[in-house]
């Protein structure tokens, strides 16, 4: 992975830079579509990449570990064969699961026992593991192994889980270099600031983090509920001992203006579900500020979901039109409300992108910002 920044913000931390990869370059700040099972749900890999215009997508190692099983990715050529993608992909650990499937698992040192979700059997994920399972998935960016605390987490724990996390980040590190990817490109380790909310915990995290020399790093343990301030105090506060020269990847982060507030601090890359998710229920991102589609009030509203976005949807359906799939749970609703919101996530970042480049970014999100966080 190379990284080069070719502009910052003199007035913030906001950078706007290029990560080459092996499947290609991404423009950053950069938002990453959730494919969390090898498919961003309801949308074409054709369509993610001329409508949506993404330029990285995520895979997740607990579900594509267990459906369709390493064995299967690898008989394909790797998840990007498997799926259809050339693009590059980044995998999380596996780690979130720990934190959200907590009635199913145990942790210990070696590593996380858990049974499956899907018909209960027992299963065992080790930072070794989570290395060799993400090297036959072949992602271009993988994640280290790390427990994702909850929110509010006290002190002790956070602290206990923060120094695990370390440990496994060591053992991942020596498993990664030892290793080489199963399909003929480089693959990039990137390790996961945690500390839950605590001042002295995240910095400790974000200084080991920076001492291990990865090409990329990455703030984990955010937008588990803390407060949105809290949040932002946290990540600026950790921008600060990260490396400038490498790629900062806030996870599962989040809301339009989550992500112009974070740009600012500092952060390059963002995933999050909502806007798919959100999408599958009839909540709809525009510039204007947030629609419920299947509100009374869009049945007769005639004008397009959202004339700025050019993907062949946004400017093509009405809102009336999307509203009346909605009421019908027709599958085509999904698709083009999916297809809306993504497309409005990366037409964010790349707008944001523009300003930093020309100077205005600060400006820029000051006017948008009340724009975002406004219910229509």
């Amino acid at each position: 992975m190379q990284f080069d920044i070719l502009t910052s913000s003199k007035r913030s931390k906001a950078r706007a830079g290029i990560i080459q990869t092996a499947h290609g370059s991404i423009e950053t700040p950069i938002f990453m579509p959730v494919g969390t099972a090898g498919t961003v749900k309801g949308v074409l890999q054709r369509d993610l990449n001329e409508a949506v215009n993404a330029q990285i997508i995520l895979g997740n190692t607990y579900h594509l570990y267990l459906r369709p099983t390493t064995q299967i990715l690898e008989s394909a050529g790797g998840l990007h064969k498997f799926i259809g993608w050339d693009k590059p992909i980044l995998t999380d650990s596996g780690g979130y699961q720990v934190y959200s499937l907590a009635h199913r698992r145990k942790i210990k040192e070696e590593g996380v026992t858990f049974n499956s979700h899907i018909d209960g059997s027992k299963h065992f994920l080790s930072p070794e593991t989570a290395i060799d399972v993400q090297r036959s998935i072949g992602g271009d960016i993988i994640m280290a192994f790390d427990e994702c605390t909850p929110y509010p987490c006290e002190y002790h724990y956070a602290k206990k889980s923060m120094d695990l996390t370390h440990r496994w980040l060591k053992r991942c590190i020596d498993r990664f270099d030892s290793t080489e990817g199963k399909y003929g490109y480089q693959q990039t380790l990137s390790p996961i600031v945690q500390g839950s909310v605590y001042k002295d915990l995240r910095i400790e995290s974000a200084k080991f983090i920076a001492d291990q020399g990865r090409p990329m790093n990455a703030i984990g343990g955010l937008s588990v509920g803390e407060p949105a301030e809290m949040m932002y105090e946290m990540t600026d506060l950790v921008t600060d001992y990260l490396p400038v020269d490498k790629p900062r990847y806030l996870m599962g982060v989040g809301t339009p203006a989550n992500i112009l507030e974070c740009i600012e601090c500092g952060i390059d890359m963002f995933d999050c579900v909502l806007p798919s998710r959100n999408a599958r229920h009839g909540l709809l991102y525009t510039m204007n500020g947030i629609i419920n589609i299947k509100n009374q009030k869009w049945r007769t509203d005639f004008g397009m979901i959202d004339e700025t976005l050019d993907n062949g949807v946004s400017n093509v359906y009405t809102k009336a039109y999307l509203r009346h799939l909605m009421q019908c749970q027709e599958l085509l609703a999904f698709t083009i409300a999916t297809i809306h919101n993504l497309s409005f996530f990366l037409h964010l970042v790349k707008t944001a992108r523009i300003q930093i480049l020309a100077g205005n970014y600060e400006e820029w999100k000051k006017a948008i910002l009340p724009n975002v966080l406004t219910r229509l």
